[in-house]
């Protein structure tokens, strides 16, 4: 049902039941915000959506207030104006001064705010809260004394990921968000995902950068600097380096880190069909011994945490195969570094990962060797835009490039690890060739795609119907590993994605607003999927040289050795 409502001056439509915030926007009438996030039920906790509503004496928060009846509403009167730049006012009172070295500097909500509002001196003063960051997590610095209590990564980190590391802490103006006991995010059951920072208004999360040692070993003419890019990061900024962002722009980012100072640049798609070839062989040696189903994915390292914190029960179920990062990152300290004759101590490997979590799993202890770690430091999307803006890269001016040899070829599989489903996608066309030696009839698998935050498809390989399923989103992970618990699942392989529609949405991605970001970034990928020629993983040449060469064969001693890993029940202090 349609009622007439009167918006400053003019009659618009709006459906019953919708709030104000919700017609306004729908009508092209912008009304800001601070503590909204579509698909969350509305908290008025800012109070900055504030607008008039005729015969009502106070004024009325836009995004909590429903429309039952024909109302007279005005967005921007002098009334409404005042208020808005008034808890503007309010929330830099008690804001640092330190907009020029913030990290979140021109790309911060409030910022942004005070600039629309035309706030320009300093009318409110008083004595500023005090509070230390906390920079003890590998991933995820906090900055308590920025936090305008919009209470966004609360709900994120409660809602969707199920996780509740932050929480309203204090009452009145002691009021805060933190941890358990205001401890630090290192003896929380944080996992590291950076779904918080990307939700955050302002700099009061943010991931913790690597970029002086990066640079220290980019000049440092002993050191071979090797970079990896993750097949989500090419078709996530585009947009922020003001190039076309209807296409995959790898070939330019490897451009990029060649100009910027790296030996080598590789392609950490390969990794993904080197995961995806050997994680396929686990499965069907699991189906085939009737062991350990269904086996869940190992490629987040966000939901292994959780996993180990949290359900330390269904260990045996997990996939013993390292993350892509984590593979290749082993590859170049041990098959690149003999085939190159230079010792693994000469190298430094960079990982270019969409995911904050990524850095703690770099630094996991399982992920060394003899002392030397598989990846020497993590960059996120983000940061490597920063770092092309550092050494003045001019990308427009840039030729495509290719990833480096040994590791440079990749299939379409690969490419499709980077959205939710992908995974699950990717595993099925390869597990087909382990179980029976054929392909399947047709490779692309429509119910695993979209962005549903659980999806499941049953394939026939051979004579068996086998169930696959992939979820994001730690809430819904949560709900089906409650089932498996139960004995009331049938799948045999499960993807599981920590952030909501999978790594093109991860926690170290470039900030956008736009809502059709993620379909779009999701369209590139279904594209090159659609029209490669190489569309399996385990028809990637490179790939199969290296276990001639290297690897031997699938599951063998040297792929235990430096492709698999082990976890264990890990203690959570709060």
């Amino acid at each position: 049902m349609t009622i007439d409502i009167n918006v400053n001056g003019k009659e618009i439509k709006a459906n019953k039941g919708d709030t104000i915030l919700e017609t306004l926007s729908n009508n092209g009438i912008k009304v800001p915000t601070l503590c909204r996030m579509e698909g969350f039920s509305p908290t008025g906790a800012c109070r900055m959506c504030v607008v008039e509503v005729d015969g009502i004496n106070g004024l009325v928060p836009s995004c909590s207030y429903p429309i039952e009846k024909s109302i007279k509403i005005k967005t921007h009167s002098p009334r409404v104006i005042r208020a808005r730049k008034m808890l503007v006012e309010l929330l830099l009172s008690n804001h640092p001064d330190d907009c020029l070295y913030c990290i979140r500097n021109k790309n911060c909500e409030l910022q942004d705010l005070a600039e629309e509002l035309n706030v320009r001196e300093r009318r409110i003063s008083g004595t500023k809260s005090k509070r230390n960051s906390d920079h003890s997590s590998p991933g995820i610095i906090r900055e308590p004394s920025k936090c305008i209590l919009c209470g966004r990564c609360v709900r994120i980190c409660d809602e969707i990921l199920d996780i509740s590391t932050l929480d309203f802490i204090g009452r009145g103006n002691k009021t805060s968000v933190s941890t358990s006991m205001n401890r630090d995010l290192n003896f929380s059951n944080c996992i590291n995902c950076g779904q918080c920072i990307m939700v955050c208004p302002t700099g009061a999360l943010h991931e913790k950068t690597n970029f002086d040692i990066v640079q220290d070993m980019i000049n440092n003419p002993s050191i071979e600097v090797i970079a990896q890019i993750s097949p989500s990061v090419s078709v996530s900024l585009a947009d922020e380096l003001g190039l076309r962002s209807t296409k995959d722009i790898s070939g330019i980012l490897i451009a990029a880190l060649k100009r910027i100072g790296f030996n080598k640049v590789f392609d950490t798609t390969f990794a993904s069909d080197l995961t995806i070839y050997e994680q396929s062989a686990e499965l069907a040696k699991r189906i085939n011994e009737n062991e350990k189903l269904p086996m869940l994915s190992s490629s987040c390292p966000g939901w292994i945490k959780h996993m180990e914190q949290s359900h330390p029960e269904i260990i045996d179920l997990v996939s013993t195969c390292k993350s892509p990062q984590q593979m290749l990152g082993s590859m170049i300290k041990s098959y690149y570094a003999q085939t190159s004759n230079i010792s693994a101590n000469n190298i430094f490997s960079v990982s270019i990962m969409p995911c904050t979590a990524m850095k703690f799993e770099a630094q996991r202890e399982e992920m060394t060797n003899k002392g030397i770690s598989d990846i020497d430091a993590v960059l996120t999307t983000r940061e490597l835009v920063k770092l092309i803006h550092i050494y003045g890269i001019d990308v427009h001016s840039l030729q495509e490039e290719f990833a480096d040899p040994p590791f440079n070829i990749r299939s379409s599989a690969g490419k499709l690890t980077a959205i939710s489903g992908g995974w699950a996608e990717s595993i099925t066309r390869s597990l087909s060739f382990h179980l029976n030696n054929k392909e399947l009839t047709n490779l692309k698998i429509t119910k695993l795609r979209g962005s549903k935050y659980y999806k499941e498809s049953f394939v026939k390989i051979g004579k068996l119907q086998i169930g696959f399923a992939a979820v994001s989103g730690l809430k819904n992970a949560n709900k089906l590993i409650k089932e498996i618990k139960e004995g009331k699942s049938n799948i045999k392989f499960v993807e599981i994605m920590a952030c909501p529609n999978a790594c093109i949405n991860g926690g170290g991605q470039v900030f956008t607003r736009d809502k059709k970001a993620l379909k779009n970034r999701a369209k590139i990928i279904y594209d090159i999927d659609d029209k490669e020629a190489i569309r399996v993983a385990h028809k990637n040449m490179d790939v199969l040289n290296l276990y001639k060469d290297f690897l031997e064969e699938p599951l063998s001693n040297k792929c235990t050795k430096y492709l698999h890993t082990k976890y264990n029940q890990r203690d959570v202090l709060l």
